[in-house]
């Protein structure tokens, strides 16, 4: 079984390697495998989704620490490669692994904004597959602006790492039902 595993793995690992490419700035291109290694490609971020991410980075970096990464690839047990828009893990975990393939397991913290994505008919299904993976949280913002916390046990109150997001408004949708950060 680990080496049926491993060999998974290792496949989905030579075929990130082939069919994905990199911007002139080193960035993935947004593609990713799913479970049998079939490249998956998300539209492009639009002006405002970038600047949430880049904001909810900023954020989950001031209250946590340095050690988040944006738009990092992540292997998952279930689901093949993927690229949360924001990914936290203490510094050991960083530093134990080769930092130009995809991380090959689950970081702590997985952060989907769903602004101008079509990551949303899929949400349920990624959820789950960071979780299984071994993600302690998963931080789910919609296009209203609505901030959802998430763990194996489901939706949660508020964040297990203290992580509270104020986001600015202008970027999000009309039709918020509640304030932002509370939910």
């Amino acid at each position: 079984m680990y080496l049926s595993t491993l060999l998974e793995r290792d496949g989905l690992l030579a075929t990130w390697r082939r069919l994905t490419s990199l911007d002139e700035f080193g960035r993935c291109d947004g593609s990713e495998l799913d479970e049998r290694g079939e490249k998956v490609t998300h539209s492009g971020q639009s002006a405002r989704r970038q600047i949430v991410v880049t904001d909810v980075y900023c954020q989950i970096t001031e209250q946590i620490g340095h050690l988040a990464g944006m738009c990092v690839a992540v292997t998952t047990p279930t689901f093949g490669i993927r690229v949360p828009d924001v990914v936290w893990m203490p510094c050991e975990q960083w530093e134990s692994f080769e930092r130009d393939d995809p991380v090959p397991f689950v970081p702590d913290l997985c952060v989907e904004v769903l602004l101008d994505t079509d990551k949303t008919q899929e949400l349920d299904r990624r959820i789950k597959s960071y979780l299984d993976g071994g993600a302690r949280e998963v931080i789910v913002i919609d296009q209203f602006g609505q901030v959802q916390f998430r763990g194996a046990e489901g939706r949660r109150r508020a964040s297990v790492f203290g992580v509270s997001l104020s986001l600015e408004r202008m970027y999000f949708d009309d039709g918020a039902s509640s304030p932002l950060g509370v939910h």
